[in-house]
This record gives structure tokens, sequence and C-alpha cells, in this order.
């Protein structure tokens, strides 16, 4: 998009929030209308990218203050100050530590040299890896770690078995090789390879709360806008079916369908692999700090999910104090945020990092924070929609909409929005813009799904999320995608190629899991 038509998107943009917040409709107070022309503002630059999605971000307290939304811009900025963000940051510095020193290679090539020669195989190797890391850091930042090694391990093989087929094949099918990242069109295997871990990525960041932003701002707005508190273990329980279903099936569309490698063998690419690895020698001392408090902090915020494994034994204000719930804490107050626990680990483990000399604060500090910023606006727009109301009456005309439809209905046209929508958007703003609608009209479907409204939110939301990482066939859906495209192994139409009809498996299979979820799963843990 060109500076004129981004001026042009911008304007537009600003009209809109002022058109929706003078015709708001008599049920709605001011403040609400104009805190859903706000919503409109940042859905149009959201998804169009006409502006930085940071900088959307950036605009909403302001404008939230500017229309009368917010009486304070301390009241408007609460967003930045949520939980959510200082758990992702450290998240983010765990990550950036990891590859500084390079552990996020040694644990990829340890891995792809117990795999056997196979190029499926090897691309399996490659997205398992992936997945299991996306569900401890972010999406992105494992994506960003896992890239590099795939191409390199991609250009090893290539050096060593003629891809010539390969490369005559995807010519005749029309690939396109920009002229800046490589000479010539990319190998089966190579596109296997990087769509595979931008897929793993994704997918496997469905599996716990920090795995993908969306999780997080759900989660988030669930204690905001229902005070509903969605553990750690409550998460893998939901998020892990959905790995261990959606993960091989995507395997399998890549490597059997779409891009099958014409590679027969990769034992020389393997053998390299090995000779990198005893050229790097041990971990030096630094990087072996690191990788301890890595591991300790994973094992503290695993254990903070299974918390209720504990609680027969510890005094109520206690178990409240650590892992949340309704009881006075022992500070004597009612209630506790349980996400505080892993915000705490996470910070204790960031400082670690610099005191042990594990890392400077300069080196942890280069991450994501445009993803963070983003998550602030987005928390910040759904407490302006809840406080003024407009949540409620959202609900109310999305229902008049949908009416009553059986539950697979419900979850297939919840899944099929959030796909759709999310592959022209971040997936982190559908899930800013759709979580607090989805929050507020799951109440009205409690019966059908057979639970308690506040439940019945929960649950609409949380599947909103999930979704929220299934849009994956242009560059811009996800940042996996993004990064993956940013490598110049290929160009839209072979992510089209292979994202398409993933789309269309992962929208009926994530319907039929999530469906069985709903009905026989969640009710007992949620």
């Amino acid at each position: 998009m060109t500076s004129g038509r981004d001026a042009a998107v911008l304007g537009v943009a600003v009209a809109s929030a002022l058109a929706v917040g003078a015709a708001a409709p008599p049920a709605l107070s001011p403040a609400a209308g104009y805190a859903l022309g706000v919503t409109v503002f940042a859905a149009l630059l959201w998804l169009t990218g006409a502006v930085p999605l940071s900088l959307t971000a950036l605009a909403i307290p302001v404008l939230l203050v500017a229309f009368g939304v917010a009486p304070t811009f301390g009241d408007a900025v609460t967003g930045f100050a949520d939980p959510v963000i200082f758990l992702l940051l450290a998240g983010f510095v765990l990550a950036e530590a990891l590859r500084i020193h390079g552990v996020d290679r040694r644990v990829a090539y340890h891995v792809l040299l117990r795999v056997g020669t196979s190029p499926r195989r090897l691309v399996l190797a490659l997205m398992v890896a992936t997945a299991l890391l996306s569900m401890i850091v972010s999406n992105t930042a494992t994506t960003a770690m896992m890239v590099p090694i795939a191409v390199g391990l991609v250009g090893e093989v290539t050096e060593v078995v003629s891809a010539d087929a390969d490369a005559d094949a995807d010519a005749e099918a029309g690939a396109e090789t920009p002229a800046t990242a490589r000479d010539e069109a990319p190998s089966n295997f190579q596109l296997a390879a990087l769509l595979g871990v931008a897929y793993a990525a994704s997918l496997g960041g469905v599996g716990t709360i920090v795995g993908t932003p969306p999780n997080a701002i759900v989660v988030g707005q669930l204690r905001e806008l229902l005070d509903y508190h969605v553990s750690f273990a409550d998460w893998l329980l939901v998020g892990l079916p959905m790995v261990v279903v959606t993960l091989p099936v995507a395997w399998v569309l890549l490597t059997v369908v779409v891009y099958p490698p014409r590679v027969g063998d990769v034992s020389d690419a393997r053998e390299r692999a090995r000779q990198s690895l005893a050229a790097a020698g041990g971990l030096d001392s630094r990087a072996r700090r690191t990788v301890g408090i890595f591991a300790l902090t994973a094992v503290l915020w695993l254990f903070g999910g299974l918390g209720f494994l504990v609680r027969p034994v510890l005094p109520p204000p206690v178990y409240t104090t650590l892992f949340g719930g309704d009881a006075v804490s022992i500070f004597g107050t009612t209630g506790h945020q349980g996400l505080l626990y892993y915000v705490v680990v996470g910070l204790v483990a960031v400082v670690a990092l610099v005191v042990t000399d594990a890392a400077e604060w300069d080196e942890v500090l280069d991450i994501d924070w445009a993803t963070l910023v983003l998550l602030g606006g987005g928390i910040s727009l759904a407490d302006a929609l809840v406080d003024t109301g407009a949540t409620e009456w959202l609900a109310s005309v999305t229902l008049g909409a949908l009416g009553p439809v059986p539950l697979p209905l419900l979850v297939l046209a919840v899944v099929t929005l959030v796909v759709v929508v999310g592959e022209l958007a971040s997936n982190t703003a559908m899930a800013a813009i759709l979580a607090p609608l989805l929050v507020g009209i799951g109440p009205a479907y409690a019966e059908t799904l057979g639970t308690s409204a506040p439940t019945a939110a929960a649950v609409l939301a949380i599947v909103g999320a999930v979704a929220a990482s299934y849009g994956v066939a242009l560059p811009v859906a996800t940042p996996p995608n993004a990064i993956a495209y940013g490598a110049g192994y290929m160009d839209r139409e072979d992510m089209l190629r292979a994202g398409l009809p993933l789309d269309a498996v992962v929208i009926l299979l994530a319907t039929a899991t999530l469906t069985l979820l709903v009905r026989f799963v969640w009710p007992v843990i949620l």
C-alpha cells in the first residue's frame, strides 16, 4: 500500500470513529458510542495494516481520552500495566537469552540428529521441535529461532543432494523466486521445511497461555471482563489436544500432498550438523546458567498450573496468595490474581539472568516490544468497551443476528469467522477485537453449551483464541508466517498453495475437536 493510500485509510478510520460515536443509538451512552468508534478505528487500521499495529495501539488511549470515554489518561492506559504484558515480556527475554547463547540451535540439532535420514522425518523433527518450543515461549520468538536453523539445514541438504527435479517442477508450476533471495526456484523440501516451521509455531502456540499472544489476550480479558481465571494447567488441557490433532495433519499436507520432498536421503546433511555440534564444543558457563534459569522457570510455570495438586495441604489464604482464587489472601485482600504467580516467576528469571551474568541488559531487552504495545492497547480498548456498556450492546446485536444454533454450528461459525478474517489481519489484533464480543455473547449460549453463563463466555472466547492461530494462508496472517516468508525462499503463491487447503482442513478438524472438548472435557476443568 502506498503512503497516499495509507493516509487515506487513516483518514477514513478517524472519520469512521467520529461517525460511529456521533450516530450511537439511544440505548448507548455517548461514551459507549465513542468506545465503539475507537474500536472501528482500531479495527480498520489493524485489518489494513495502513499504520503499524503498535502505533495504532498507542493511539487508542489518546482517542479514549479525547472522545471522553476515559476520564483521565491514567485510566485509558491501564491495559499497558496488565500482568499479561509482563508475563509475555519475561517469555520474550528468556527466548532472547537462549538465542544469544545459541542454545536454541543446539537443541534443534540434537533433535534432528536422531530422526533418521528421511527428508519427511527431518521436516517432522523441525515441526515437533518448533511446536514444543512454541508452547513454552512465544511462537514469534520460536519462529525467529527456528527459521535460521531450517534455512541452514535445508541449505546443507541442497548442497549435497541434487534438487534439479524439484526446481524444475516448481518452476513449471509457476513458482516465482525473488531475485534478491536466491537464483533458483525453491525445492519442495525447502518449502515444506520453512512452512512446516511457521505452521508448527502457530499450531504449537495454541498449547499454552504463553505460546501465542491471542491466548494471553483472552486470558487477560476473561479476567478483566468476568473476573474469570484460567490457569496454566487449565489452558494446557484445552490447547494440548488441539496441538496433538492439528500438527500431524499439517505435516501430512505439506510433505505428502502439496510439497512432497523429492530428496531421497539427508545423511550427509545430518553429518554436517554433527560436525557443527562437535566444532561448537560444550556450552560455556554463561550459556549453562541461562539453560538452568530457563529450565527452572519452565518447571515453576508448569507447577503454577498444577497448584491444585497441593491445595488440600495448604491453608486457603496461602493457596489463594500463591495460585489465585476467591478466598482471602495472606495480605487480607479477598481473592488474588493467579496470573501474578507466573509474572513474578518470569520477572525473577529475568533479573536472575542479569545478576548471574548469564546475559546483559542490553542483550536481553532486544525483544518484540511492538507486540507488547499491541497487547496493551487491545486490553485498554477491551476495558473501555465493558466499562461503558458497549460490550453488552454488541452482544445483544450479535445474538439477534446469530439466533439459536446447535453446538457444532456455533463452534463452526466462530472458528470460520476468526480464521477467514484472520487471514487479513494480525491474529493478535483479531483476538483483541473479537474476544470482548465473544465474552459478551457467551452467556446467551449457556444452555447450548450445557454450562453456566461465565463458563459459556470463557468457552467461546477460548474457541476464538484457538482459531486465531489457524489462519495460515497469507504472510500477514500470523507473525510466524511473516518470518518464514521473510527468509526469501518463497513467494505468496507458494504459501497460498499450502495455506488455503490447510485452512479448510483445520476449520473442519478444529470444529469437530473443539465441539467434543466443549461437550465432554471443558465443563470439568473450566
